[in-house]
């Protein structure tokens, strides 16, 4: 399977990683370029959004990537959280509040709920196994 690559990540981009690179291009005046480099895309897909958090600095900086988006091009965001947690993501209900409003404004939602397939998988695996 070809490996696809948006702005120098593997596609799909954790949100950390998304993160980081962006401090990192912040702190070395590069901010535009990484900026620019992944506007370039139709389709940014943002992974594990919630997992892990950020710096407040990262979180701005990930809420302008998502701003700068709207109604321009496509997102599609994963994240294990409810939109009512996302304060915590975004630390502070303000920005959080703006950034849900354009989220929302034209989206489709996926709420999955259930047993993870990754879980079940290797709970099959394991079985088998023992079965031997």
């Amino acid at each position: 399977m070809k490996r696809r690559y948006v702005a120098g990540f593997e596609a799909p981009i954790d949100s950390l990683s998304l993160v980081n690179r962006l401090e990192e291009a912040q702190k070395q005046y590069h901010l535009d370029r990484l900026l620019t480099q992944l506007d370039r895309t139709e389709l940014l897909i943002c992974d594990e959004l919630g997992y892990l958090s950020f710096r407040r600095t990262g979180a701005e900086l990930l809420f302008q990537v998502f701003a700068d988006r709207y109604e321009r091009k496509s997102l599609l965001i994963t994240s294990n959280l409810p939109f009512s947690e996302w304060g915590q993501i975004f630390q502070g209900e303000r920005m959080t509040a703006a950034l849900l409003d354009r989220l929302t404004h034209h989206c489709e939602i996926f709420q999955m709920n259930g047993e993870s397939y990754r879980f079940r998988e290797s709970m099959k695996k394991k079985a088998g196994r023992e079965a031997k």
